[in-house]
């Protein structure tokens, strides 16, 4: 069973007791507390892949949420989206971080628990797709994901190739990890 918190939102944020030991695990890959342009460039990957404007590698920490790679389409509607930053009640991926699946909202409207978040009053995002990055220690890293500010059928089809992403951006950390001294 999840517990959630009140974050002063309609949308109650799930309660992360993974968030210390990936902290840990973050610091030991080096990931998340910079840009990568190796993962700006998967983010743009997914962006394509998605046919979606916004696309992020995202690592949610206790407090807040880092995007290392992060891609918005030249024709997306300006807005405060997509930021580097964001706090821990903002969007979807602590939701994916701590139920460890990956998630699907065609319209975050239809959903009380998604609805009132702030990047939907503040940057108009509409839709929402993201898949958890568990590394070879069972802890899920941060999420890879894909927005729109329309709602979207993404379908079986964008859920596996979420999926898919997800397992490939996870074996680039394995890989990095490796070669590690």
């Amino acid at each position: 069973m999840n517990r959630y918190e009140s974050t002063g939102h309609l949308l109650l944020t799930p309660v992360d007791r993974e968030a210390p030991a990936r902290a840990v695990r973050l610091r030991e890959l080096g990931l998340g507390e910079r840009p990568d342009p190796e993962l700006d460039a998967f983010a743009a990957r997914v962006a394509r892949r998605l046919d979606a404007p916004y696309a992020g590698v995202n690592f949610v920490g206790g407090e807040r949420q880092f995007f290392a790679g992060l891609h918005h389409a030249p024709q997306a509607p300006a807005s405060a989206y997509p930021a580097r930053v964001l706090a821990r009640d903002h969007g979807y991926c602590p939701h994916v971080a701590v139920r460890r699946s990956a998630l699907v909202l065609e319209d975050v409207r239809d959903f009380a628990r998604f609805a009132g978040n702030a990047v939907v009053d503040e940057s108009g995002v509409r839709s929402y797709l993201g898949a958890p990055l568990t590394d070879r220690r069972g802890i899920v890293l941060g999420t890879v994901c894909a927005v729109d500010v329309v709602p979207r059928r993404w379908g079986t089809a964008g859920l596996a190739t979420v999926k898919e992403l997800a397992s490939e951006l996870v074996a680039l950390f394995h890989a990095r990890e490796d070669r590690r001294p």
